[in-house]
């Protein structure tokens, strides 16, 4: 089974900070950098996880992306991102606070140069699944790639996931395009906030609004666990209790710990288990991917 992930990769820089950001005033804070960027996070824990992945997507010709490759290699990612000549790697500000919530500057920079070429025929032949990051769909520069990349893969026959990512650019964007965009998607995985943005509720029950578009979903509603809605009915399962330190990455790891499980032939419940457990996992350290 080989998954091919398409979404971003950047160089993170954590920086936990003990007090309130002052505004025109200095901060403390522990600072870290690690590889992050949805896709690189979702691939990552994939690999983790034993599953043979492929990450599309493209860096810049710069340190940062070298240092990206060599990390993503080193964990068991097998890279296939373009090298842009004209953009630099993405670098994402994440700033954590003391209840390990965070909010992220992010300049995509080569992310957003994707093109529907960066996919290879020869990839497709290969792989079984592709896992499409929505931050490819929800900026308009790299849209067209990755509606590109979701046809391609479903006429190869494979199976396809996405993630919405980001419930302000849906709003923002409107939701039926974005619907649109996903529609003949086997699985759909967003957390609360992006239903909500979907649908106008937080209550996962308002997923079954989406099986026209979509096969299946799979919704992260934080304390409350997650929940599967397909056609045949709708389970559910509880969180794991854990000490968050920092949630970063932390439906990213989600999303793989359930495709892992999905794409294995689980039944929903123990597939929802799967992701709830790797998302905890993912929120008891520091950064976006697991530690080797």
């Amino acid at each position: 089974m080989t998954v091919i992930v398409v979404g971003d990769s950047a160089l993170d820089v954590v920086a936990r900070h003990h007090t309130p950001i002052v505004s025109g005033g200095d901060s403390r804070a522990d600072i870290a950098l690690a590889v992050g960027g949805a896709g690189a996070n979702t691939a990552a824990w994939l690999a983790s996880f034993g599953v043979d992945t492929v990450l599309v997507g493209r860096v810049g010709d710069d340190m940062a992306g070298r240092q990206v490759r060599a990390e993503l290699e080193a964990v068991g990612v097998r890279c296939a991102m373009a090298i842009d000549p004209s953009a630099p790697t993405c670098c994402v500000v994440v700033l954590v606070d003391d209840d390990g919530q965070r909010s992220m500057l992010a300049d995509r920079g080569a992310n957003a140069r994707l093109a529907g070429s960066d996919l290879t025929v020869n990839l497709l032949e290969t792989a079984s699944h592709l896992h499409l990051s929505g931050y490819v769909l929800l900026d308009p520069r790299s849209r067209e790639a990755g509606l590109e990349m979701l046809a391609a893969a479903r006429g190869a026959g494979l199976t396809t996931s996405v993630d919405p990512q980001a419930a302000l650019h849906i709003t923002q964007q409107g939701p039926q395009t974005f619907l649109t965009a996903v529609t003949g998607v086997d699985l759909l995985l967003p957390n609360a906030d992006e239903l909500a943005a979907l649908t106008g509720s937080r209550d996962p029950s308002t997923a079954a609004e989406l099986l026209d578009h979509v096969g299946a979903v799979a919704v992260t509603t934080g304390p409350d666990g997650a929940s599967w809605i397909d056609r045949v009915g709708r389970w559910d399962v509880p969180a794991v209790r854990a000490n968050c330190v920092d949630s970063t990455g932390a439906g990213d790891a989600f999303d793989a710990g359930l495709l892992a499980a999905w794409l294995r032939g689980q039944p929903p419940l123990d597939v929802l288990r799967a992701g709830v457990a790797a998302g905890s996992k993912a929120v008891s350290r520091v950064g976006a991917q697991p530690q080797a």
